[in-house]
This record gives structure tokens, C-alpha cells and sequence, in this order.
């Protein structure tokens, strides 16, 4: 069973619990800037294994020491809870690691 698609006004009172992501296209979204190449794509190889347990696949767009997140449920068409999960979980694989 496919989740279910949040409402606008559950995005907007969940996306004040979190710090840097914002909507964009109707869609969580962030960048991150880490201190090198290695560092972020330490990151990205932790978020990975979050969100294989999670068969949750963000989209990624990594250059250098940037990484852009963009979270959305493709299945439910819209963003969900698992978007939110996974983005609290990218945060605290962050956390302490950007500039």
C-alpha cells in the first residue's frame, strides 16, 4: 500500500520542525555544503544505507563539496511522512559534518 500524500497545511506545520529545507517544485529540498568531496559524499554513502532500510530513495545532485536533497513520494505523488523521516534522518547524518 502506497503511503498517502500529506496535505499542504501538515507540510507546512511539519516543514517548521526542520531547519534549512524549504519546498521547492512542491517538493522538500536542501543543500548542504560540507567541508570536502570525501565529506559529502561520507554523507551521501550514510544517507544511502538510511534510506535503503527505508525503500525510500531520495534524489541526489552532488558536486564537489555540495549536496542538493530533493524528497517526494513518487508512489503517493506528493510528499509524505517518509519524506520528513528521511529528512530528519539527513540531518542528524549532518549534523556537526557542514559549514
Amino acid at each position: 500500500m502506497a503511503p498517502k500524500a500529506l496535505t499542504r497545511e501538515e507540510i507546512e506545520t511539519k516543514l517548521q520542525k526542520l531547519q534549512g529545507w524549504r519546498l521547492k517544485d512542491d517538493r522538500l529540498y536542501r543543500e548542504l555544503k560540507f567541508g570536502s568531496f570525501a565529506s559529502a559524499f561520507g554523507f551521501l554513502t550514510s544517507l544511502a544505507l538510511v534510506a535503503e532500510r527505508m525503500d525510500h530513495h531520495p534524489e541526489i545532485f552532488n558536486v564537489y563539496s555540495s549536496v542538493n536533497l530533493t524528497l517526494w513520494t513518487h508512489d503517493a505523488g506528493g510528499i509524505t511522512t517518509l519524506d520528513f523521516e528521511l529528512a530528519e534522518a539527513a540531518d542528524k547524518l549532518s549534523s556537526g559534518r557542514t559549514q
